[in-house]
């Protein structure tokens, strides 16, 4: 990280460090995208009009005003697995959905009060600027987003519900960013409630009720396959990909 921010394009990046006993990634690779997050306008510039920042220790204080509407701008999987008290969840599938949101659910009232927040920040920073360049007077937003509200206010002090999901092979994150407890489904990549780990059509490392209908047999078979060799790597204490981790890190396999 050092040698990154000796790099004058990336001195005021803030690095997140969390410790985890899962290789959170397989692999390193970068990709070069022309938008992190994909809003569909291009005229959407945070580095031009942005909202206001707010801190995780004034973020309760925030949200806790009945003039304020919170909106979590994330996609519906992740809100399933836990969001702020009170948040509202405008139900997308994508970020490119947030523009349709805006303008259907959020009205001519271009002077409420708009609090919003992301897993990192990113998203909400668009979104914020989004919404100002439509014409919204008070817009803020979670600076760092979820994920350092988690990393500085304690469990005692926290209006966050439930874990946060990520990105990555932890699948969620609790409180001083430990992992969490959130499994995700191989077939369609959802997070699976406890309701979906008890139905029929969950079956480990293939599908779930929200895929079980829509998964052929190709994706099926292929899913099998790759659950056995998961199987047999863990069997035989050898990595299926990417770096070798103690096998008592992880849960063993179901058949």
């Amino acid at each position: 990280m050092k040698y990154i921010q000796e790099d004058s394009r990336f001195t005021d990046i803030n690095p997140r460090i969390a410790q985890s006993v899962r290789a959170t990634f397989y692999r390193l690779r970068i990709i070069t995208r022309p938008e992190i997050v994909t809003l569909g306008d291009p005229s959407i510039d945070p580095k031009k009009v942005v909202g206001k920042y707010v801190q995780p220790e004034e973020w309760n204080a925030l949200i806790r005003d009945p003039a304020v509407k919170v909106i979590d701008t994330r996609n519906e999987y992740e809100v399933k697995v836990g969001t702020f008290k009170g948040a509202e969840n405008p139900h997308t599938e994508n970020f490119r959905q947030w523009s349709d949101y805006v303008e259907k659910e959020l009205g001519p009232n271009k002077k409420q009060k708009i609090a919003m927040f992301c897993t990192g920040g990113i998203r909400c920073e668009k979104a914020s600027s989004h919404l100002l360049e439509n014409g919204f007077e008070e817009v803020y937003h979670l600076k760092g987003g979820i994920l350092n509200y988690l990393e500085n206010i304690p469990p005692e002090e926290s209006d966050w519900n439930g874990e946060c999901f990520i990105f990555d092979n932890r699948v969620s994150v609790t409180h001083g960013l430990k992992d969490g407890e959130t499994k995700l489904c191989f077939g369609c990549r959802w997070p699976l409630s406890d309701d979906d780990l008890k139905s029929e059509k969950y079956e480990y490392g293939i599908s779930c009720p929200r895929c079980f209908e829509s998964l052929n047999e190709k994706k099926k078979s292929s899913l099998q396959e790759r659950h056995r060799q998961l199987k047999l790597a863990q069997e035989r204490d050898v990595p299926h990909l990417g770096l070798k981790m103690p096998s008592k890190s992880l849960p063993p396999l179901q058949s």
